[in-house]
């Protein structure tokens, strides 16, 4: 019996591909995600474009409290499922997560027992398609996609991104440190450091309001 077949860089134990498809063109999606706070409220964006430049969708979705990386596979996980359901079968990926791409390549291992099941999933769905490819690019290349994710969180924190302004009750993600306390207010002056006034006349001193100093007191005398 023959081996069975598999995508490219999958393991030998995934699910053979679904049937070849007429459509041999090429689809791309520049993914991010993203979270404030890790975990904290986190999101994914992606921008889905076919071989010639138009953009085929927009995906962005908010996920709850999440980890940077579990965001990040999910907008994988997003482009996938786009490419199957739009019955696209050959997809090529851009993120700017170093760690997912070099792991969906087999260069890393996945050692996360929250990222394990994501990674499995994914290579599921890898399995399903005639052709893909994944690549990493740094962030400023991935800005539809990093607006996308923001977007969503955005969305997920009840903020407006175009005013920026937050809701009254905003999502505490992850417990920040302490601030510090806040100093107490300093001492009011003491009656003999309060500051004193007086006029000079014929080379002599006066303090108004019957105030004598004892001697031996340095004063600083300020014009006014």
């Amino acid at each position: 019996m023959p081996p069975r077949p598999t995508a490219p860089g999958l393991f030998a134990d995934t699910p053979s591909p679904t049937p070849k498809s007429a459509n041999t063109n090429w689809i791309s999606a520049h993914c991010d995600g993203g979270a404030r706070g890790n975990p904290g409220p986190a999101g994914y964006g992606a921008l889905v474009q076919s071989q010639d430049g138009t953009v085929l969708a927009e995906l962005s979705e908010f996920l709850g409290l999440r980890t940077n990386n579990y965001a990040e596979y999910s907008g994988l996980l997003g482009c996938l499922q786009y490419a199957l359901d739009h019955h696209h079968p050959r997809l090529r990926v851009v993120s700017d997560s170093e760690l997912m791409v070099k792991q969906i390549q087999g260069k890393y291992q996945v050692k996360s027992p929250d990222l394990k099941p994501l990674y499995d999933e994914a290579k599921r769905r890898i399995a399903r398609l005639e052709g893909f490819e994944i690549s990493h690019a740094l962030r400023h290349k991935n800005r539809d996609a990093d607006r996308l994710a923001n977007e969503a969180m955005d969305r997920g924190m009840n903020r407006s991104p175009s005013s920026g302004q937050s809701a009254p009750t905003p999502i505490i993600a992850t417990p920040y440190p302490k601030a510090s306390p806040t100093p107490p207010p300093p001492a009011a002056p003491s009656k003999a450091d309060a500051m004193l006034r007086g006029f000079t006349k014929d080379g002599v001193v006066h303090i108004l309001g019957g105030t004598t100093l004892p001697n031996g007191i340095f004063v600083k005398i300020i014009r006014e």
